[in-house]
């Protein structure tokens, strides 16, 4: 049996989210109907039971898993989850840690699915931290901005290890063969930007990455490249940004024009409209999908299909292997004799 044709078993995190556990119970029974899996329903068995019984899901392959508590955004991840080890996001991983279920969905907070994803599941050799990234911006819907949040403050190197992640997921996630990478700077030419960035140049331009050098924030919507890489703290500004520009912008024009309009919709968010598949969460040794918390039902089965996807290319296995040898280049060069 191949990797396509195989039965895959989904965890969701039926708690997470603003709109839970009503648009995950939704999710979950439109992607086990859509997408041919097995759907583990992780979070309060009475709420979750209630909100099945309003929906037709017989002969579904649903199943609820009792967890205790949820993980708000906000405070401490790691505190959060030694003070409730049974809530439902610790519950959905260890699921995935203990071989019952194939990958994690879940729209909760964000910083309580890295931390008990890096705590169950581990991280890639030469990660110290796991990295979130993808398309976003609704005028260029294959363009990658990575990372998102995930890694802030981040060392040359470690901007090297998202670049590597961020160029595996467009080349098998969205189909791209030599994805363009380029480093999110203030100026084109390769000494422009901060420290952090002119000390990243040469390690990108000896990584064997298709590197096309700095790339502006004016770019990042003409195509120029298809994976931008950055820090954490800049690229949730920019997500931040955009999202609040792409909602000014789409009101005023729909005023205009009508709130159906395709060009209202283009200047959404891609990562904060209702259809939103969320993204995988790169680095950690498992499949996880971390979507946004104002997901509807829609896009949680779409995060589920996601998911089934990762699987099925071998998404993780993919990125380690890319990491390996991107990081191995870097390594040759940092130890190589200057001048030489």
């Amino acid at each position: 049996m191949t990797n396509e044709q195989r039965p895959y078993t989904i965890a969701l995190d039926a708690m997470g989210g603003d709109l839970a556990p009503a648009e995950p119970v939704k999710g979950a029974v439109l992607a086990a109907h859509r997408h041919g899996v097995r759907v583990l329903l992780v979070g309060d068995p009475e709420a979750i039971e209630a909100e099945l019984a309003r929906l037709d899901h017989d002969h579904l392959p649903l199943k609820v898993v009792p967890a205790e508590g949820v993980i708000q955004e906000g405070g401490s991840p790691a505190r959060s989850l030694r003070s409730k080890p049974r809530a439902s996001i610790a519950v959905g991983v260890g699921l995935v840690k203990a071989g019952r279920a194939d990958a994690l969905v879940s729209m909760g907070s964000t910083g309580a699915t890295m931390a008990a994803s890096v705590l169950a599941l581990g991280l890639f050799d030469g990660l110290e931290r796991p990295a979130l990234g993808g398309p976003f911006i609704g005028l260029a819907p294959t363009t990658s901005i990575m990372d998102l949040g995930a890694q802030i403050d981040c060392r040359p190197s470690q901007l090297l290890g998202i670049a590597a992640l961020g160029c595996t997921f467009a080349r098998y996630f969205l189909r791209i063969p030599n994805p363009r990478m380029g480093l999110l700077s203030v100026g084109t030419e390769a000494g422009k930007g901060n420290r952090q960035v002119q000390e990243a140049y040469p390690l990108f331009e000896a990584s064997g990455l298709n590197f096309i050098g700095n790339v502006e924030g004016n770019e990042l919507f003409l195509d120029k490249a298809d994976v931008v890489v950055c820090d954490g703290f800049v690229g949730n500004v920019l997500l931040k940004y955009t999202e609040g520009l792409g909602r000014a912008a789409a009101l005023a024009l729909a005023r205009s024009l009508g709130p159906d309009s395709p060009a209202v919709h283009q200047l959404n968010s891609i990562a904060s409209t209702a259809e939103s598949a969320g993204g995988p969460l790169l680095g950690v040794n498992g499949t996880v999908i971390v979507g946004h918390g104002k997901s509807t039902g829609e896009g949680i089965a779409n995060a589920v299909g996601r998911a089934k996807d990762a699987l099925a290319i071998g998404l993780v296995d993919a990125m380690r292997d890319e990491l390996r040898l991107v990081l191995g280049r870097a390594g040759a060069m940092e130890a190589a004799p200057q001048g030489s």
